[in-house]
């Protein structure tokens, strides 16, 4: 996952290493059904903004859930479709629109 951000970048510093898990954290994943009506799975990225959810093999979309921070929000629903005995690898990429 990858949160995009308009705002101007700060330097980091070791101590601020906290802020970016937090930051992930903000934008739970959620897993659905082909036709986008039945939750699947819920994940939550790493400090990196990796994440692993075990599935069936099928067709998916995956989203942000519903809870959603301040701002004007973006991000598109991601489909994919998992093959048994494979490794199925989806970006989700989220422009918070924070300024």
């Amino acid at each position: 996952m990858k949160i995009i951000s308009p705002k101007e970048v700060e330097l980091a510093e070791e101590t601020q290493s906290k802020t970016t898990e937090k930051n992930y954290g903000d934008y739970p994943l959620i897993v659905l059904s082909q036709d986008g009506k039945k939750e699947i799975a819920h994940v939550t990225a790493d400090g990196n903004g990796n994440y692993r959810v075990a599935l069936r093999p099928g067709d998916y979309i995956l989203d942000i859930k519903g809870r959603r921070p301040q701002g004007h929000l973006r991000a598109a629903p991601q489909r994919f479709t998992v093959v048994s005995n494979q490794t199925v690898h989806v970006d989700m990429n989220i422009d918070t629109g924070i300024r």
